[in-house]
């Protein structure tokens, strides 16, 4: 699988992972790296916060869009 961002540009860089949103793939300059809060507990909502956060890729567009 090639990065598509650098597809779009004109180059030809093998893709080291994957959007978690989109699924775009991606080489290691264009990934955004996040790291989500975990919760537990069930219906009717989440009821407490976990120590560990698990680690997210995400494309530019994405992450743009999830941040602003």
């Amino acid at each position: 699988m090639k990065c598509y961002v650098c597809a779009i540009n004109g180059q030809n860089t093998e893709a080291a992972g994957i959007c978690i949103v989109c699924g775009m793939g991606l080489c290691t300059e264009h990934m955004k790296r996040e790291d989500v809060d975990l919760w537990e507990g069930g219906y009717p909502f989440p009821s407490r916060k976990l120590k560990k956060s698990l680690p997210r890729i995400l494309c530019p567009e994405c992450y743009t869009a999830l941040h602003g």
